[in-house]
């Protein structure tokens, strides 16, 4: 087959060298063009994705990247792979779904297969993507043209987390539909997982996601509880996790972060509203995960209060700007909201993290571009009056850090198994 692949980040560029490592030519198609010009140098721009993996399949002629939208009139399938945030109202944005249905719109040819990857609503496949398509191409979905969804379960930084182990689930517009995107995915992928419709598979990725909001917020909560108890949570999870039925652990941290748990979740409780239903956890879930930044601010503002010493004029090191261990991906990041919060207190803030040396542009956090991460040196790190443990990467040497630091918060357990000075350490 000949696809495409639109949306070249963590879900497009994966999924795209995936299928050509199955044979399968892929054009990769975005609008900035100097991802386009990376790849076809052979240079990779997400960090666990080796540039050599690029080289391969465009030696292989398997794979090129482009800007131009009309080669589509050519293809077999275009999969759609765009981020879908929230807008400043913190109400769903799928204004990237719609602005590249009506980019391809004019390109389609009958019996072409389109598939939306991108997390979203019930609805969006069958009603909103549909209709721009249709009046931009003057096809008919289901007769001259092919839709289907089909949600990434993109896993970043995590080494047994492979495109093509991972199942897929996939949901057809008609029964031809859902046909024709399993013979698509069945060529690079293991595991088909057909349902019966594209608002039930757009109802599964949301469902996963919900389910892990959900969850941690629990801990989180329970975090606040067992600390005010004097009990260490995390000593309880480890406990709990021992039972070999009926429990599954989750971890609390600093606040959510990642392109899906922080946003999903309000995605069905948006398009809820529209059928007069109530979504009471995931509302509840979303207040007490969105609260954690203050939350372990404020367990700064007690860790240096110990020492005689105020957040105001304090200068204080947030280790780990990504959002998970191990990986660049700094999307909606709880370390952002980490350094605005000290800010606006008066502290003098600043970041490490060996994945992310410098602060790239973005929709929401612009204004810190450019930004670059401190030497890692006893003489740097000695100079902070306090060190807030964000992300706990591997890379990160905790033993230097613990004998270095004046001070350390640490939100994700990363002291565990080091031996600290007494007085030194609070967990938050």
């Amino acid at each position: 087959m000949n696809i495409a692949v639109i949306g070249l980040g963590y879900v497009g560029l994966p999924l795209s060298l995936q299928f050509a490592r199955s044979g399968v030519t892929v054009i990769g198609l975005d609008i900035d063009s100097t991802k386009v010009e990376a790849l076809n140098a052979g240079r990779s721009y997400i960090q666990h994705i080796e540039s050599s993996t690029i080289q391969e399949q465009l030696s292989a002629n398997r794979f090129s990247a482009s800007t131009d939208f009309s080669r589509i009139k050519d293809l077999e399938a275009v999969i759609i792979c765009v981020p879908t945030p929230l807008n400043k109202n913190r109400d769903p944005d799928i204004s990237y779904i719609l602005k590249t249905g009506e980019a391809i719109a004019p390109h389609l040819t009958k019996g072409i297969l389109v598939v939306l990857e991108s997390t979203t609503y019930p609805g969006t496949t069958e009603e909103d993507l549909r209709l721009v398509l249709e009046e931009g191409s003057e096809l008919k979905a289901g007769v001259d043209f092919h839709l289907a969804f089909s949600p990434e379960r993109e896993d970043p930084g995590n080494p047994s987390s492979k495109v093509a182990v991972i199942p897929k689930v996939v949901g057809g517009y008609t029964v031809r539909c859902l046909e024709r995107a399993k013979a698509l995915y069945s060529q690079a992928i293991t595991t088909i997982v057909p349902v019966s419709s594209c608002r039930a598979a757009e109802a599964t990725k949301l469902l996963e996601n919900i389910f892990r909001s959900v969850n941690i917020a629990l801990v989180n909560e329970l975090k606040m509880v067992y600390s005010a108890m004097g009990i260490d949570i995390w000593e309880v999870i480890n406990a709990a996790k021992t039972k070999p039925f009926g429990y599954m652990p989750f971890y609390p941290g600093p606040g959510l972060g990642g392109h899906c748990i922080p946003i999903d979740p309000f995605y069905l409780t948006w398009k809820a509203r529209e059928y007069g239903q109530n979504t009471r956890f995931i509302e509840l879930a979303g207040e007490i995960n969105t609260s954690m930044p203050q939350y372990v601010v404020d367990r700064v503002g007690e860790a240096l209060n110990a020492s005689r010493k105020s957040v105001n004029g304090s200068k204080i090191l947030v280790v780990g700007l990504a959002y998970k261990p191990n990986v660049d991906d700094d999307r909606e990041s709880p370390s952002y909201l980490l350094l605005e919060l000290l800010k606006q207190r008066g502290a003098e803030p600043a970041y490490y993290d060996p994945h992310v040396p410098v602060i790239r542009p973005s929709r929401e956090h612009g204004h810190w571009a450019g930004l670059k991460s401190v030497a890692w040196t006893r003489e740097t790190i000695a100079a902070f009056d306090l060190v807030l443990i964000a992300t706990a990467h591997h890379a990160v040497n905790y033993k230097e850090l613990a004998d270095w630091a004046n001070c350390i918060v640490d939100t994700r357990n990363a002291l565990a198994d080091v031996k600290v000075k007494a007085g030194t350490v609070w967990k938050a």
